[in-house]
């Protein structure tokens, strides 16, 4: 760097005229000073000291400077970062090609800008750097001709990063990079992580630092169909139809019928010939059933029309496990209530269900009933007990001729321990009442209002209303849509008798309320789930279910409670291996919330594993590989636990080992939910603006590659850094005036002035 040094000074009017007046004055003092002493030449040399002192006084009075300038010797810099996210991918920019209009993906339309060669008019007086905003650390700078790859690692493959965050790359390249004149920032303007890049903008401003923003992306959406959503289910059972809903957005001016196809791993192949509607979305299904069993791939797409401009939004796949089912249900009840006649129909008539039955009749000898569902006694060894998954308590307690306490503590231990699940059904007796204070109270999900233990009844009937929990419930799905699933609930046949239920406990989950009743603590609870140890519980407040077969024969009633009997006894059945057993919640997992694995561990010999080490690792769809360490939770029943929160959604690789066995369990998860960085969302031109604007840059369109280069060669030369040496507050100078001062009283007691 070149400078060019000068005295200045930080004088005042007031400052001068002082000056001024002070040197006059002292020359005048001295000179009649040097008369009086008879002109002796000592004092003559004495008094001019005296005028010395004071013109050096006068002049730090007004703060001389002494002032180095210094002129870079390097060239100024022009930060170019642009977009490397996975919005990029979005094909929405409308081009001339070879067979007329097609659209390109973003990146692709960028991909001018980011060639050195584009900017090589700058050459003479910028330096230019290209630099992803995702990607940080990498840079490619170009000076004088010559490219280099700023800490390059060989190698290394970076990921494309899930987010997208503008604001901390432009702050990290203003700290960075020396001489930074401006910034150009090529983005389609979406940002989903940080705080938001306006205060980025403003930061710069401050330094004066503009930003000119280059928009890529159009801010509406094109012509296009989209498969938007296929809700493939986690698991299904051999011979049983599994239903796939699946969703079509459009954002064509018409409507079209397309031929929809569902193609599976093991070749089967579905079509279906949907009517779209335009601008708007359509719901649709799939029932497809198989007798294979095993890991399976559903893939179900639509055909491109010609309208189309983005083709490649119109498929979705997803995983899905086929067993050879048969879940086993055990229904106690005391008396053959409505309720209880219909759903052991609905139980025994679902291909995949094992039912038994165990009827008291209390205040009669003989139990159960007449068919071969039947049981006479309830399961005394645990070994018998554990084999069902799922247990329905009807309107029964604890009598002599009813429940004990210690069933009771073997229900308790199932639900805890072997993850299986239990419904709670109270009826007009009130019988569950005498299960407070027993093992079973705590897995109640509800509190009861002991004053009204045959529960309320009315003339009107009531009808459920789905919570927001509920909205989004596999249990209560009965239709493909959300909008129309409410509609359906809605419109269920109504109940005459609800439980007598005053809240849900904590940590419960409420999944649809009474529609009109409700008390000091909101709306009555009617449909409540909670979890209990490794097991599900289910609290149904009304016997009125029944009533749903009115007009739609077992649409909905035995829909429900098959999803009811599959969802309490997915987790039990998840995976399965030897002397090991997996699952985890919740059993249908999504992306960014935690998920809690459970493994049941058996040593050598067959017992509950008191201690040791259990690894779980996950690999991503990306790659990615964690490992949860699970800690021991019971030692007596030799479960293990850990948690993990997947960052994406996809199909995830499971493996569990045990050290201590040499066991390992290989399985799959899938992850649902969505990306927060997404493809084919409109790009956010506004975004993009506001920075331009706040930072005094300005934003201009992406084939505009001439005007960003006058503006940025319309650029003010950055002023020359400047080293100011303050002299009137110099140590030194000080220093040299305190010498010169003890000099002239040194000297005047010499001639014998003192």
């Amino acid at each position: 760097m070149s400078g060019l040094q000068h005295l200045t000074f930080l004088a005042t009017p007031y400052s001068i005229s002082l000056s001024i007046i002070a040197v006059l004055g002292t020359c005048v003092v001295s000179y009649y000073a040097w008369l009086r002493s008879g002109r002796m030449r000592s004092v003559a040399k004495l008094e001019v000291l005296r005028i010395l002192i004071v013109v050096m006084i006068a002049i730090l009075l007004n703060q001389p400077e002494w002032i180095e300038e210094y002129q870079p010797d390097t060239k100024p810099t022009i930060a170019i970062l642009w977009d490397d996210s996975r919005s990029m991918e979005t094909r929405d920019i409308v081009v001339d090609g070879a067979t007329g209009k097609e659209a390109i993906t973003r990146a692709e339309a960028i991909k001018p800008l980011l060639d050195p060669a584009a900017w090589s008019v700058l050459d003479e007086r910028l330096n230019i750097v290209l630099q992803p905003i995702s990607s940080a650390g990498k840079a490619r700078v170009k000076d004088g001709g010559a490219q280099l790859n700023a800490n390059d690692d060989q190698g290394s493959v970076e990921e494309s990063p899930i987010v997208t965050n503008l604001k901390d790359p432009l702050m990290e390249t203003a700290a960075r990079v020396g001489q930074l004149m401006g910034i150009v920032l090529v983005s389609d303007g979406d940002w989903n992580d940080g705080e938001p890049p306006v205060e980025a903008a403003s930061r710069l401003r401050t330094k004066q630092i503009p930003i000119f923003t280059v928009a890529a992306g159009s801010p509406s959406r094109l012509p296009d169909v989209e498969l938007l959503s296929v809700d493939i289910p986690t698991f299904g059972a051999a011979g049983k139809p599994v239903r796939i809903p699946f969703t079509i957005d459009s954002s064509l001016p018409r409507d079209f019928v397309a031929t929809v196809t569902m193609q599976v791993s093991n070749g089967d192949k579905l079509t279906k010939d949907v009517r779209v509607t335009a601008m708007g979305r359509t719901y649709e299904a799939f029932n497809w059933k198989t007798t294979d069993t095993g890991d399976f791939t559903i893939s179900v797409s639509l055909p491109t029309q010609a309208e189309e401009t983005i083709a490649d939004n119109n498929e979705q796949a997803a995983p899905i496990v086929i067993r050879e089912e048969q879940l086993k249900v055990l229904v106690v009840e005391s008396y053959p209530r409505w309720e209880y006649r219909y759903l052991r129909n609905a139980l025994s008539r679902d291909p995949g269900v094992e039912v038994s039955c165990l009827l008291f009749h209390p205040g009669l000898e003989k139990v159960g009933g007449g068919s071969q569902d039947y049981i006479q006694l309830f399961p005394e060894a645990i070994e018998d007990l554990a084999t069902y998954d799922v247990v329905f308590l009807g309107d029964v307690g604890l009598d002599d001729d009813q429940l004990t306490e210690e069933q009771c503590k073997l229900l308790k231990g199932l639900i805890e321990q072997q993850a299986s699940g239990l419904v709670f059904m109270p009826g007009l007796q009130g019988r569950q009442f005498s299960l407070q204070g027993t093992a079973l109270e705590e897995l109640n999900p509800v509190v009861l209002d002991e004053s009204q233990p045959g529960g309320w009844g009315s003339r009107t009937a009531g009808h459920f209303e789905l919570t927001e929990r509920g909205r989004g419930s596999l249990l209560t799905k009965l239709a493909d849509s959300g909008d129309e699933n409410v509609q359906v609930w809605e419109d269920l046949p109504g109940f005459q008798w609800y439980a007598p239920v005053v809240r849900a406990k904590a940590g419960a989950e409420v999944l649809a309320v009474h529609n009109e009743m409700s008390n000091q603590y909101g709306r009555l609870p009617l449909l409540v789930t909670r979890t209990f140890g490794e097991g599900k519980v289910l609290f149904m407040g009304t016997d009125g279910a029944w009533r749903w077969r009115k007009g739609v024969e077992d649409k909905y009633h035995y829909r429900f409670w098959g999803q009811v009997v599959r969802w309490m006894a997915y987790q039990r059945n998840m995976v399965k291996g030897k002397g090991m057993r997996l699952f985890y919640k919740p059993d249908q997992p999504q992306v960014r919330k935690t998920l809690t694995f459970s493994a049941h561990v058996m040593d050598k010999g067959g017992e509950p594993l008191q201690q040791g080490d259990v690894l779980v690792t996950v690999t991503s769809p990306a790659g990615t590989v964690d490992t949860v360490r699970l800690t021991a939770e019971d030692d007596q029943w030799g479960v293990f636990q850990g948690r993990f929160t997947p960052q994406e959604p996809g199909k995830y690789a499971v493996a569990v080992i045990c050290q201590q066995t040499g066991v390992k369990l290989d399985t799959t998860l899938y992850v649902r939910g969505q990306a927060i960085e997404q493809v084919g969302k409109p790009a956010r031109l506004d975004v993009l603006e506001e920075m331009a604007l706040v930072s005094k840059g300005k934003a201009v369109e992406q084939n505009s590659v001439s005007e960003i280069i006058e503006l940025l060669a319309a650029l003010p030369q950055p002023e020359p850094s400047l080293r100011r040496l303050q002299l009137w507050s110099h140590p030194l100078v000080f220093l040299g005036l305190l010498v010169l001062l003890g000099i002239f009283w040194v000297w005047r007691k010499a001639v014998g002035l003192i």
